[in-house]
């Protein structure tokens, strides 16, 4: 059997039926500093009662509004095989003085005895998708023995969470690591201790908070300051902001590897073109090779994000040939760039699931990639962008070029922070096609999706959904999932 074949022979099924043990009640209590009240084995690690799964162990973990102690039942009737508690329960369970710190203690312990290298991924724009890609490359190549944080568990609760959830067996660890204040990564990465940290880019998210994207790369150049002795820096080559993250990581004592169309970068672009089917068919030079793969999401920034993908991969001594067969059949993430058909008049459209998150720099790139999209008419649903702060209405004000640029029909734009954005369309400025882009201002979720309906979508449409998360613009993905399909 060749090495082709062992890539594409992957099985179709999990090939135990039965979870394998995470941890023992032993381990825990070692790890966590507290009293097991009998022997048990857990298969997973939970801080939800909604999510508990059979064999699950159950962190009651205490917040502001809320202290998980009140769900222990409902965990125990979902099946946890044990719970973290600071006071005695009926039922298996760790007792603690402190959850919180416990689950940080078991996520230490956890990275303690992992046997293979750890990645960890930050950035302003990509994180999420990029952190997925490198999971679907490593993952595919070790069999199933690559483990990564879940949806976007990249805070101070999510890190020690997915870390605690990382099997012993897992030959590859991948996590993901955000931020709204300076010092926020700097603590997560000393707990992930990451022997490979990558940014994706640097742009104004969170800027309400830093003040200025000087600011906001700073905070994100704390993710090398946990690299593990001999530790590699992945960094984008095209940012202005490339020496300050450069220079941050050697003071750190970290191996730099820059990725971008730069002419110096260590691994550059050469040529991205439409695949057959959509995506990328992408060339790439890695120094000593250049290495050609398809990329099935579609748009310029997701080839860029597949170099970082690449520099990542070989960082670890991975297989890039696996990594390739795995970007190829990779599409968007729910949210996040998944493209679905649904039914409309007369046909078929097309809907760019983009609800999860905005910021100014991925605006403008999903704008560019609608507007490379074939199509009888565009039509973009754009909510307001978050934590931009007194930059809000500029950052706004400026969507207007790239929606004209890419040949928008019609643009419905939700939230009062659009107020600028839909002051700057009304000009009478011509577009890029000779006319007005025609547009409607919304103040609720609710509101966009009746307008988008007495618009009518018709056959060959496309249909971009984007914005920030709390705007709740899933809530008219799924609107039109269910109406429209």
């Amino acid at each position: 059997m060749n090495a082709i074949t062992r890539i594409l022979d992957w099985p179709a099924a999990p090939l135990e039926d039965n979870p394998l043990v995470l941890w023992d009640a032993d381990a825990i209590a070692r790890a966590v500093k507290g009293e097991a009240s009998t022997d048990f084995t857990v298969s997973g690690v939970e801080i939800d009662s909604r999510d508990v799964q059979p064999g699950d162990l159950f962190f009651a973990l205490k917040g502001e509004a809320m202290d998980g102690h009140r769900f222990v039942e409902a965990a125990f009737a979902k099946g946890a095989a044990a719970v973290v508690v600071d006071r005695p329960v009926d039922g298996p369970h760790i007792l603690v003085e402190d959850t919180m710190e416990a689950l940080e203690r078991l996520g230490a312990a956890a990275r303690l005895r992992a046997r293979g290298p750890i990645i960890g991924v930050t950035g302003s724009v990509g994180k999420t998708g990029v952190k997925e890609m490198i999971f679907a490359a490593l993952d595919r190549s070790s069999r199933g023995d690559a483990h990564r944080s879940v949806k976007s568990y990249n805070n101070h609760v999510g890190v020690p969470l997915s870390l605690a959830r990382m099997p012993s067996r897992a030959r590859y660890g991948i996590f993901e690591m955000g931020m709204n204040h300076a010092g926020e990564i700097a603590a997560l990465t000393r707990q992930v201790r990451p022997n490979v940290a990558l940014i994706t880019t640097i742009a104004p998210a969170h800027i309400e908070m830093l003040g200025s994207e000087e600011a906001i790369a700073d905070a994100k150049a704390e993710i090398f300051e946990g690299l593990e002795e001999g530790g590699t820096a992945v960094i984008p080559a095209d940012s202005p902001h490339f020496l300050r993250l450069r220079d941050a990581a050697l003071a750190l004592g970290a191996k730099v590897v820059s990725f971008g169309k730069a002419a110096d970068a260590d691994v550059r672009l050469l040529d991205a073109v439409p695949a057959i089917g959509g995506g990328s068919l992408v060339t790439i030079d890695m120094g000593d090779r250049r290495v050609c793969y398809t990329v099935a999401a579609p748009g310029e920034h997701q080839a860029i994000n597949s170099l970082a993908v690449m520099a990542a991969v070989r960082a670890v001594k991975g297989d890039l040939g696996a990594a390739g067969v795995a970007l190829a059949e990779m599409g968007g993430l729910a949210g996040r760039g998944a493209r679905m058909e649904i039914d409309v008049e007369g046909g078929k459209a097309l809907l760019i699931d983009e609800s999860y998150n905005a910021n100014p720099a991925s605006m403008r790139a999903t704008l560019a990639q609608l507007g490379r999209t074939p199509a009888h008419r565009r039509i973009a649903v754009l909510g307001a962008m978050k934590e931009l702060g007194s930059h809000g209405p500029d950052y706004h004000a400026g969507l207007a070029e790239p929606i004209r640029e890419a040949g928008v029909d019609y643009a419905i734009l939700v939230g009062d922070e659009m107020t600028a954005l839909a002051v700057e369309l009304g000009k009478s400025r011509a577009s890029g096609l000779g006319k007005p882009v025609a547009f409607a201002h919304c103040a609720s979720v609710r509101e966009a999706v009746e307008t988008l309906r007495a618009f009518g979508l018709e056959r060959d449409d496309a249909i971009l959904v984007k914005g920030s998360n709390s705007v709740g613009l899933a809530a008219l993905v799924t609107a039109l999932g269910k109406t429209e399909g």
